[in-house]
Order: C-alpha cells, then sequence, then structure tokens
C-alpha cells in the first residue's frame, strides 16, 4: 500500500512540473553571408606520365623529365617552400588483345604560384619541360580566414534580419539566440583549360593572357533559434 502510495506521489508530482514549464516563445532561421574576392594564388597540381615497355628505362625518362621540370621552378624563383612532390608512381600495365606488358611512370608536382601575373609563363615553361598532364588548378586567396570571418558576421546580420521581419507584424521582439548552427561549406571553383596539345602548338607565339581569373565567393551559413520577447 505504502509503495502505491509512493509511486501515486511521484506521478502527482511529474504532472504538475510539467504544467509548471512553460515554452519558450522562439523563431528559427537561416543566414547567408556572401564576400566576394578576387583570388590573389592558385594552387596548381601538374604530372609527368611516361608509357613504355621496360621498366627501367620509363622511370629512367620520367625522372628527366621531373628534374627539368624541378630546374625550371627554381629559375622562376619560387620558393622551395611552395612547390612539392606529391605522388610518384610506377606501375605495370597489360594489353590482353597483344598479350604485352607494358609500364606507366607518373610524378605529380604540387606548386603554390603566389604571384598570378607569372601564371601564363609557369604553365607554358612546365609543358616545353615536359608536363604533360594538368590534373587541377583552384584560385585562392591567402586571406581566406580574414573573408571566411566577414562571410559569418554578414551570416549572423542576415538571421537576426529575417527574425526581425518575420515577428514585426506580431508586435513582439527578437531576444537573444538560444542556438546556433554553421552550416558553412568551403567551395573553389576551378577554371577550364585548353587541351595540353594546344598550349604545346601554341608556346612558340607571342605572349598571351590566357587566364580570366574573376572572383571567388566566400561563403558561410547558419542556422539560429532566437528567444521572442
Amino acid at each position: 500500500m505504502k509503495k502505491v502510495v509512493l509511486v501515486l506521489a511521484m506521478l502527482f508530482l511529474t504532472v504538475t512540473y510539467a504544467q509548471e514549464v512553460k515554452q519558450i516563445p522562439q523563431i528559427s532561421v537561416a543566414g547567408e553571408g556572401k564576400v566576394k574576392v578576387v583570388p590573389d594564388q592558385a594552387a596548381i597540381s601538374v604530372s609527368t606520365e611516361t608509357k613504355g615497355n621496360s621498366a627501367v628505362d620509363v622511370k629512367k625518362l620520367n625522372d628527366q623529365k621531373i628534374e627539368s621540370v624541378l630546374k625550371f621552378i627554381k629559375k622562376m624563383n619560387l620558393s622551395p617552400a611552395d612547390y612539392k612532390t606529391q605522388r610518384v608512381s610506377l606501375n605495370p600495365e597489360y594489353d590482353y588483345e597483344k598479350k604485352k606488358h607494358s609500364y606507366n611512370a607518373t610524378q605529380t608536382i604540387e606548386i603554390l604560384l603566389k604571384d598570378l601575373s607569372k601564371y601564363d609563363e609557369l604553365m607554358e615553361g612546365l609543358v616545353d619541360q615536359g608536363i604533360n598532364r594538368i590534373d587541377n588548378v583552384i584560385f585562392q586567396s591567402s586571406k581566406l580566414a580574414q573573408y571566411q570571418s566577414e562571410a559569418r558576421k554578414l551570416a549572423m546580420k542576415e538571421a537576426k534580419l529575417k527574425a526581425e521581419d518575420y515577428v514585426s507584424v506580431l508586435g513582439q521582439k527578437v531576444g537573444r539566440a538560444m542556438t546556433i548552427s554553421d552550416n558553412s561549406q568551403t567551395y573553389y571553383p576551378q577554371p577550364v583549360y585548353a587541351a595540353m596539345k594546344t598550349m604545346a602548338m601554341d608556346r612558340e607565339a607571342a605572349p598571351r593572357e590566357t587566364l580570366a581569373i574573376g572572383e571567388i565567393n566566400i561563403t558561410a551559413n547558419v542556422s539560429v533559434s532566437f528567444i521572442l520577447e
């Protein structure tokens, strides 16, 4: 009997407490901040690729190309910290139709170009020295952290403005933030290149501007829940 009374008392206290808890009026909104920036540097990934029937000869020829490429990069006065070998591979390949083995040697170099005025000279020189594959070029800003901070602040301002617009017709005010969620994703658009063959054919022509840098968008997205007063 005492156990039954105790259980009933606990249930009564729970129901009473639940009735006394008031729901806090809130509004949840999303905000976006966007900063447009002209990039001032480029991350470039290029490779030499050599194929042949002898693993020793293929590796030796590919090493010679890379040696010429690295000498050229040094002549461009790039800092040693701004370029490095990213990947080296030597793989056997089998032609089932001819029933013969061949070999494919590849070496990839990553370059951080901090002076975009040297872009055309660098890319044409790399092709001249043996680069036969451009894997990737990403334009970016050296002040990324600063612009990301600006974008986050703009996103929060937009979220608060949205909330104020919604409640302005209700006679309520936007109070402090209850929750903030960062939904940002970093994205760098990539340029479109001419084919390597076209670049090789044109390398003896007069210097040209082949780079349209444009702008990159640094975006921040937030979700915010505000208390309504």
